[in-house]
């Protein structure tokens, strides 16, 4: 478990240095240009994800652990080890989840590319984050709904970036 937090964690410090020096190196307009707007999308997902892995998979697991080491022991089980490991896995599933729009924007921003005007740039960040922090909110308190399945992720994932992609379309 120690490979996931760790890898999450350099994963995102490398991505928030690769932005710092990109930001740098050409000017931090460039995060207002199509390739920025679209690597800032999927670094907002990533974020998610990594504050995902150490604030609520990591914590719930530790009680997950904990209890199987008691049982191990001869011991009674954690009365809450069940709904935390059911917290640990939706926020995993909500990572999963993530993943697919992450890929899909930040694929995008060497490959797609569309017009951008000053007054349309706040709209679109608003739409964006009320949408992704309604899945995030779903990933700290909610339940499962459709993502009872690895297929019912995947759709979702699918699903999210349609919806994120018509957004950016649509409010640039």
């Amino acid at each position: 478990l120690l490979w996931f937090r760790m890898g999450a964690l350099y994963t995102w410090l490398t991505g928030v240095f690769l932005l710092a020096a990109k930001g740098h190196l050409a000017g931090f307009g460039i995060y207002t240009t199509p390739w920025g707007i679209n690597i800032l999308i999927g670094a907002l997902l990533g974020t998610y994800m990594f504050l995902n892995v150490w604030l609520i998979i990591w914590p719930n697991q530790k009680v997950v652990i904990q209890s199987a080491n008691q049982v191990l022991a001869g011991g009674q089980p954690l009365p809450e080890a069940a709904a935390c490991g059911a917290k640990a896995g939706l926020a995993s599933r909500h990572n999963t989840l993530f993943s697919i729009p992450l890929l899909l924007f930040m694929g995008m921003a060497s490959h797609f590319s569309y017009t951008i005007t000053a007054a349309s740039l706040w709209p679109m960040w608003i739409a964006i984050f009320v949408i992704t922090g309604a899945l995030e909110c779903n990933a700290i308190k909610g339940k499962l709904g459709p993502m009872t399945s690895v297929r019912g992720v995947i759709h979702c994932g699918l699903a999210l970036s349609a919806v994120l992609f018509i957004v950016v379309k649509l409010l640039t």
